[in-house]
């Protein structure tokens, strides 16, 4: 652990952190599954990753590159994206350039990246690589698994192949190409809180599986894997804008098919009928969404005809987010390897109650805060860090006196003072705390301290609750 004139200038500093907090976020959108490309051709991956920087952390860090620098040229950001097995080599990569959107996130994507068939990998991970304009590296940032495929299956999709299928609350992109043509994609989007077409951007949309019966209103979810057929809802996952409920159908050869209900697979083009509606479906005009009404088949009573617009491929996508603070220094070496946390296990009681943090990319220089108070921590793995649960007390609270739950931000700070926030929290609950609207008692009795003594051996020893905040 620090020494203590340390621990009090860090805990000061984590303190303003946790009062104003400066972080630096790295969001990279991509795709589940990427086709493998054959001979000479290039199958980019579609829709392409992404990559967006958010937070006020990164305006703060380039006013003091400018500062020292002196000059304006010296921190902007820059990128190379490419694949793991790739290397170093920055000639293999693509070059990412950001530019500021409307939301002060900077916004960048790798157009013409592919997997080629001399890469005999069934997985594969892309790899960021993040400067500043004068050189100063900033880190490297991984992708999640992507699966590679040969071409979008057409077979009858089997649930014991559950890597292909999509599951309900799993998030997708859709995308239009009008003639087959690479250069007409369009992707679906929000902007202003309306649906668009964009041929630049697109947005991951939750898939939700609902009962038949819903309606907008109402809309119970259901889980389960999605099937041609389902009443489903689009539901934007950065905005939280949604489409009425509709019936995703199978699209051959620019005919909706009615009475398919098998499951639907990676890269399978598909329509969605708003449900209710007279065959009105989800279509693009240019850059607008509209509404298209399906002509009946007059000699397949199970096929409506489409329009080009209407026929839409869908895929899955994955969203990895690395969020750092350099509020407490000044940070010359990289902020990878960025630890991610992904649960929380409390094990022990007592005096001594364990909590193990468990996610990726842990290493030596790792220290667990609750809120600004430094736990003991323990390495254990890369995926995995214990630390000792500290005492309410160090929180500045007199326990004698605790009637409500505290909840605490979890932190992981790396020995030079970076910071690494996380969605999650630890709460302290103590057994007898008070009805809500309770009065506290004024008068205390003479043996409250043997009472309140028994009240917090309980409280140490049976409750620690853990949750993640959204």
């Amino acid at each position: 652990r620090s020494n203590p004139y340390q621990a009090d200038l860090l805990r000061d500093g984590v303190r303003r952190y946790l009062q104003l907090p400066a972080d630096q976020t790295v969001l990279i959108l991509h795709a589940k599954v990427a086709q493998k490309s054959y001979g000479n051709e290039k199958r980019f991956f579609c829709p392409p990753p992404c990559v967006y920087l958010s937070g006020p952390g990164w305006k703060l860090k380039q006013e003091q590159i400018k500062a020292r620098d002196m000059g304006e040229a010296g921190f902007r950001v820059c990128g190379y994206m490419g694949l793991d097995s790739m290397g170093n080599s920055l000639m293999e990569t693509q070059k990412l350039s950001f530019e500021e959107q409307p939301d002060a996130k900077g916004f960048s994507c790798a157009k013409a990246l592919y997997i080629s068939d001399t890469d005999k990998r069934k997985h594969f991970r892309l790899v960021l690589k993040l400067f500043f304009s004068n050189g100063q590296e900033i880190g490297t940032f991984h992708s999640k698994l992507i699966k590679v495929i040969s071409k979008p299956s057409q077979k009858k999709q089997s649930l014991k192949n559950t890597d292909l299928c999509i599951s309900s609350g799993s998030k997708v992109s859709l995308f239009n190409r009008l003639r087959s043509q690479t250069v007409s994609t369009r992707y679906l989007s929000v902007e202003g809180g309306a649906f668009i077409a964009s041929a630049r951007q697109w947005a991951a949309f939750t898939l939700h599986l609902a009962d038949e019966c819903c309606t907008r209103s109402e809309f119970p979810l259901r889980e389960g894997y999605i099937r041609y057929g389902s009443v489903v809802q689009l539901i934007c996952t950065a905005t939280g804008v949604t489409l009425p409920p509709l019936i995703i159908r199978k699209v051959m050869k620019q005919y909706a098919m009615l009475d398919v209900d098998e499951p639907i697979s990676q890269l399978h083009k598909c329509a969605f009928q708003f449900q209710g509606s007279d065959r009105m479906y989800l279509c693009l005009s240019t850059e607008k969404v509209i509404q298209f009404q399906a002509s009946p088949c007059p000699k397949e009573a199970n096929r409506e005809l489409l329009n080009d617009g209407s026929c839409w491929t869908i895929i899955s996508t994955e969203t990895v987010e690395y969020t750092f603070s350099e509020s407490l220094a000044c940070i010359r070496e990289p902020v990878s390897p960025v630890p991610l946390i992904a649960a929380l296990q409390l094990t022990g009681g007592g005096d001594v109650a364990m909590l193990e943090v468990q996610g990726e990319y842990f290493h030596t220089h790792l220290k667990v805060w609750f809120g600004d108070v430094e736990a003991e921590t323990m390495y254990r793995s890369p995926k995995s860090l214990l630390c000792v649960v500290p005492d309410v007390s160090a929180f500045g609270s007199d326990w004698r006196w605790l009637r409500y739950p505290i909840t605490v931000p979890l932190l992981l700070i790396r020995d030079d003072g970076l910071i690494y926030s996380s969605s999650f929290t630890f709460t302290y609950t103590p057994e007898h705390s008070c009805i809500p609207g309770q009065q506290v008692l004024s008068d205390v009795p003479q043996d409250s301290d043997k009472l309140l003594d028994s009240i917090h051996q309980e409280f140490t020893r049976t409750n620690f609750h853990l949750f993640m905040q959204s």
